[in-house]
């Protein structure tokens, strides 16, 4: 049996440059296209927005993984 962290960490946009690699413009426009999963509102009707770090974990996976079947073929 897997132990699974239930902790979720909200993570916002000045934490996802050093985690991603890419520049708020880059992410900002791999979210206009779609490619990028959108932040939340942390509280409704609010400014501030973020993203859950399992999903932006998650994208960065796929991202490695079609990389990975890419450069195989």
């Amino acid at each position: 049996m897997e132990a699974r962290n239930t902790h979720k960490r909200i993570i916002r946009m000045k934490d996802l440059p050093s985690k991603t690699g890419f520049q708020p413009s880059t992410i900002y426009e791999l979210i206009s296209k779609g490619k990028f999963p959108a932040p939340f509102k942390l509280i409704p009707g609010g400014r501030a927005a973020g993203w859950f770090e399992n999903t932006v974990d998650d994208w960065m996976m796929a991202q490695a993984k079609c990389h990975d079947l890419v450069n195989s073929q």
